[in-house]
């Protein structure tokens, strides 16, 4: 935006409209003090409100980046990724399963390529996408046509599959910019700040009321109405926060930048504010509480039982063992077989150790990657397998299927159909053609092993003449069982210790699994989620309960996407205010229901990460915590600058209206009340939202999602602190004018001083060198305070008279009652979770 129109809406501001017609009023009457501190006070109010702007503006734009969606591309060979933005025409794209399209492109390859085009066409089915056609006449006539069944869409979504496509379009030249063109809309306010707005418009109705009294009194008592008329302005601006909008959003902002030196990106501005008063955190298993390295521990073969599998990570390094005995592929036929097979139904791909990251890592699922690793400890040659046993056909992993299926090729034209997943899905006829014994015991099995914490797939296979490769039905028939791997996702360090954070701050974590319950509750009660003896939730049974057990429950295993959807709209019903965290295409309805959607950084997909609200960089789910911890802070901060601004402007209209009435004319000027706004309002009211975290904030319970800005207890504090500060200064001029002392510059400094020291009084951690900016521009605050009493220029325009020593050091002592009524006020029992 251009700084002429970032002015023009400063000076559109009602409160600062109204000054503008009291300069107006005071130059036309050849009042140029008044009205030379009525537009100094516009100038630096209209600055500070265009830097406040500029700089949040910077923080979230520098957000952006950091949030950007990436894309993978291949150039000169290698696969690479980018940032979407950077996608250009020509670009071949790899696309996987949780995809977003960065671009329009022309699929060149094509495996089970299943795309949702909803967001393009409104069409809720995905469409299936194949290879452009060698045909040039046929590739030509419907060349750019969504309807076209090689044409994909930039903004649309891979459900399913992977594929290559040739870019063809980019930016506002692809189908979804033409469309995102023409829906370019200005920023809009978050919900704290509207309520704020709200509550603006009610305090400048009651301060305009007010003044108008103050007004009808002074005129009653023969004050000329050019006097008056300014005063009454200068109190209605004095006495209202106009800066305030400014200060949230800035308050805001910064809270983002913090958060994503925390390793929290905030993708949409609201959700600073919205965590800070999180009541519920549903969190998945695999990657969020535990490693997301997933290793094979344990196996069993029907004809030779079970065995165990040693080493740590993605590195090949470990052995197989049954009992004391190191098993080999020479020797152990049953335990080759089961792990070749499971190399070869794979999609991951094992990277060993480079200069940018000194680690065995994996591109791909994790849980296939566990099972390269465990085929390659063994000594099982993954490489060789894939040349001897190319890919025919695939029928790729789905959350409905639970598991994948793959044809490979033999010698002879024959094929060796691969099936591994879940143990329910695969261990079952028709696709397993196996005694009911070995079934039974397979299926025992699997629920030890998941008892004991570990994921559990099953791998069948058989091999085949020629089979339709097209009909799942006939490829996953008839299959011997090669065994079971049991895989082990284990806790992160930091789990037990995030879950018993939330529970200190009032927050209440629900473990929410597509895993196996006996699973589910090993880790849930490792971790302190689940009390020893508490019931698991089987998601197969959740349409049978009703929402008030369903938010009693705090695991449930076996969920699907749409189960995910219901358990976070139980809560949400029930007014708490939920954050989901995710990182698959099926996360991402919940995480766009959530009040808070948190997805992961490294290892999400684009589509959760694009319906998140908060992306976790480092995919710790502790760092929701700490994100949940700056939200309090920011929420805190701009409770603690309403307290020190409002009970500022509350005691200068009381003044004005008690002075009168004890006997002060006029207890102070209009250009004393514009200058002490100006001071107390500036720089020290700023540094009030860089206060830093108060120590025990995440040991109160969440505030009430609807509560007021100004409630819990809020406004009657700033009606107690108000009324000190009037007493102070009142108290000080009548003394003043009972003993023929210069009481109107004493009400002045007594007023300007008692407001700083209740800003000094508000901070988070007295004592500390925490946010040094505070006390500086008090100390600043104070000194200019000082010299609008012995600077001559000042008094001329302030119309001010210096005081002497024994004056300064009276009311500079009275003004210290300021800082001791706050800290008094802290001791009377608050509602509030986050009480400034």
């Amino acid at each position: 935006m251009r700084l002429w129109r970032r002015v023009l809406m400063q000076l559109r501001d009602p409160l600062v409209a109204v000054l503008l017609v009291a300069a107006a009023l005071t130059i036309g009457t050849g009042d140029w003090t008044d009205a030379g501190v009525i537009l100094l006070v516009i100038v630096v109010n209209t600055s500070v409100g265009v830097a406040q702007e500029v700089k949040a503006d910077q923080a979230i734009a520098a957000l952006g980046t950091l949030t950007a969606p990436h894309a993978r591309v291949v150039r000169d060979g290698q696969q690479r990724q980018i940032a979407s933005a950077e996608v250009v025409v020509g670009d071949l794209l790899v696309l996987g399963e949780g995809e977003i399209v960065p671009a329009d492109a022309e699929v060149a390859e094509a495996a089970a390529l299943l795309v949702d085009e909803s967001a393009l066409t409104g069409e809720s089915v995905p469409v299936d996408k194949s290879a452009m056609p060698v045909d040039e006449g046929a590739a030509a006539a419907d060349s750019g046509s969504p309807d076209a069944g090689w044409v994909l869409s930039a903004g649309t979504v891979v459900v399913r599959g992977r594929g290559l496509a040739v870019v063809t379009a980019t930016g506002t030249k692809s189908a979804m910019g033409r469309i995102a063109a023409l829906m370019a809309s200005g920023p809009t306010l978050t919900p704290l700040q509207r309520r704020l707005v709200g509550v603006g418009r009610v305090l400048a109705l009651v301060a305009v009321v007010l003044c108008a009294v103050v007004m009808a009194l002074g005129l009653a008592r023969g004050q000329s109405v050019e006097l008056m008329v300014v005063t009454a302005i200068s109190l209605v601006v004095a006495a209202v926060p106009e800066s305030l909008p400014a200060v949230v959003t800035l308050a805001l902002a910064l809270g983002a930048r913090r958060m994503a030196a925390r390793q929290a990106l905030v993708r949409r501005l609201p959700a600073v504010e919205t965590l800070g008063s999180v009541t519920v955190l549903a969190t998945d298993k695999t990657g969020t509480l535990t490693e997301g390295v997933m290793v094979a521990r344990a196996l069993w073969t029907p004809s030779g039982g079970t065995a165990t599998i040693s080493g740590t990570g993605y590195a090949p390094e470990g052995n197989v063992t049954r009992g004391q005995l190191a098993l080999s592929a020479e020797r152990d036929a049953d335990v080759a077989d089961l792990l070749a097979a499971a190399a070869m139904c794979n999609d991951a791909i094992l990277r060993p150790p480079h200069d940018q990251h000194p680690a065995w890592s994996a591109l791909g699922d994790p849980t296939e990657a566990a099972l390269l690793a465990a085929a390659r400890k063994f000594g099982v040659d993954v490489s060789m397998l894939a040349e001897r046993h190319p890919r025919l056909a695939e029928v790729p992993f789905d959350s409905d299927r639970r598991r994948m299926t793959t044809v490979h090729g033999l010698s002879g034209g024959a094929v060796r159909v691969i099936c591994k997943g879940a143990p329910e899905s695969v261990l079952r006829f028709p696709i397993l053609d196996e005694p009911r014994a070995v079934i039974d015991e397979a299926l025992r099995r699997a629920e030890q092993y998941a008892g004991d914490g570990l994921r559990v797939l099953a791998v069948v296979q058989s091999d085949r003449l020629s089979p339709d490769t097209s009909d799942p039905a006939e490829l996953e028939q008839g299959m011997r069982l090669s065994g079971l791997i049991g895989i082990m996702d284990p806790p992160r360090a930091s789990a037990a210790a995030t879950v018993a954070a939330c529970r200190s701050a009032g927050i209440i974590p629900v473990l929410i699994t597509g895993d196996h319950p006996v699973t589910a509750r090993a880790i849930a009660t490792d971790l302190g989620i689940l009390e020893p003896g508490t019931d698991v939730v089987d998601c197969r049974e959740l349409s049978a309960m009703d929402q008030a057990a369903v938010r009693a429950a705090r695991v449930f295993a076996r969920a699907v996407p749409e189960q995910k959807l219901a358990i976070v709209e139980a809560h949400r019903s029930a007014g708490d205010v939920v954050a989901m965290t995710g990182d698959g295409v099926n996360d991402a309805p919940a995480l766009r229901r959530a009040d808070i959607g948190v997805a992961m950084g490294r290892r999400g997909t684009e589509v959760a990460r694009q319906a998140a609200d908060l992306v976790l960089a480092d995919d710790e789910l502790g760092t929701v915590v700490a994100a949940a911890e700056e939200g309090r802070r920011v929420y805190a901060n701009i409770r603690r600058f309403l307290l020190y601004a409002l009970a500022g402007g509350s005691a200068e209209i009381a003044v004005m209206l008690a002075g009168p009435l004890v006997g002060l004319p006029l207890p102070l000027l209009p250009s004393q009340i514009l200058w002490i706004n100006l001071l107390t309002h500036g720089l020290p009211g700023v540094a009030l939202g860089s206060e830093p975290v108060d120590p025990d904030a995440m040991t109160r319970p969440p505030r009430p999602p609807a509560e007021s800005v100004l409630g819990a207890g809020l406004w009657q504090r700033i009606l107690r602190i108000g009324a000190v500060i009037s007493a102070v200064t009142l108290g000080v001029a009548l003394w003043g004018h009972a003993s023929g002392r210069p009481w109107q510059s004493m009400a002045f400094f007594a007023l300007g001083t008692t407001q700083l020291a209740v800003g000094l009084a508000s901070r988070a951690r007295p004592g500390t060198r925490s946010n040094p900016l505070l006390p500086i521009a008090i100390l600043g605050a104070l000194a200019l305070q000082l010299a609008g009493l012995y600077l001559a220029p000042l008094r001329d325009l302030l119309g001010t008279q210096p005081l002497t020593a024994f004056e300064l050091l009276v009311v500079g002592g009275l003004s210290i009652l300021g800082y001791v009524a706050l800290k008094l006020d802290r001791l009377i029992p608050s509602r509030s979770p986050a009480e400034p």
